[in-house]
């Protein structure tokens, strides 16, 4: 029975537990600038190639990094092109004339005005059977790879029966590059684009001149 002298609406209520405050989750910092998230995105991507065991492609790769030494594969190609005259030799011509503009432009111009260090391939723990000589010329951009775009888009233009075989090996070596730890991809990149664009412009240029002599 409830105690008469107890008034409803006046009824004892349970004292209710102190609430703790919760401090609010903090932001996370910016970690820098686009140029800075680009970089470490580059040196990411150079590291998870570098941890990647591919045993049958290393060999592979190497091999066709040395090839490119000194535009070796592509002059080898020129000499092959060149015996047929027309424009098996026109093209041999414009390749190699877009190899020179672009060896000038990345070398001469680009690595002296961005002075991006090597990778530390030891750090990254690039494995040994992927080794080749580790240039002593700043990184950026990959000279091999702007050569081989330039090489592969000139010469494309006068054969185009030629020009998927021959960006599929100027893919390879581009990506050889990165395989073997002497460039991060931000440098191939940079120098694909290159080769591209000077590889495009050769035969534009010489068929203008053409017209209008």
């Amino acid at each position: 029975m409830a105690d008469p002298t107890v008034d409803d609406d006046h009824a004892a209520v349970a004292p209710v537990a102190a609430v703790e405050p919760v401090d609010p989750v903090p932001e996370m910092a910016p970690s820098g600038g686009l140029r800075h998230q680009l970089q470490e995105l580059d040196e990411n991507v150079y590291r998870a190639v570098a941890i990647s065991r591919t045993p049958t492609l290393d060999r592979l790769m190497r091999g066709v990094s040395t090839a490119a030494n000194y535009s070796v594969l592509w002059g080898g190609i020129a000499g092959v092109l060149a015996v047929r005259p027309g424009r098996g030799r026109q093209a041999a011509v414009q390749g190699l004339v877009a190899i020179g503009l672009t060896s000038f432009v990345a070398n001469q111009g680009l690595k002296r005005v961005v002075t991006r260090n090597r990778p530390a391939r030891d750090d990254a723990a690039v494995p040994i059977a992927r080794h080749v000589r580790m240039p002593g010329s700043t990184s950026f951009p990959s000279g091999h790879s702007a050569s081989a775009f330039a090489f592969a888009s000139a010469v494309g233009d006068q054969l185009p029966l030629l020009s998927p075989a021959l960006h599929a090996t100027a893919t390879a070596v581009a990506y050889s590059r990165v395989h073997t730890g002497v460039h991060y991809p931000g440098d191939v990149l940079a120098g694909s684009l290159l080769g591209l664009v000077v590889g495009n412009a050769v035969p534009a240029v010489t068929s203008w001149f053409a017209r209008h002599r």
